[in-house]
């Protein structure tokens, strides 16, 4: 992911003025990364050690995701439309 990105994710998805690190923003930053790295993974198949990365990715937001359903589940409701993880 680009540093240019970045900053364009973290001010579009962030809670207050100082919000780096909420859990809506890792979400957002993750899924980034994730679907850059599934791009990159469509051209070069063999990338095991990437693969191993992209799962560990999946895993973490999954697990940022539930900690924001059971603690604020319009929120989590909002941030899966935003970033159309589910239909």
């Amino acid at each position: 992911m680009s540093t240019i990105a970045k900053p364009e994710i973290i001010s579009a998805y962030k809670v207050h003025d100082t919000d780096t690190g909420s859990s809506e923003v890792q979400v957002a930053l993750l899924t980034a990364r994730i679907n850059h790295l599934t791009e990159h993974l469509r051209t070069h198949r063999k990338d095991f050690h990437s693969r191993r990365g992209l799962l560990q990715m999946a895993s973490r937001r999954r697990k940022l995701l539930d900690y924001l359903k059971r603690h604020n589940l319009p929120k989590y409701n909002e941030l899966l439309q935003r970033l159309s993880l589910r239909k």
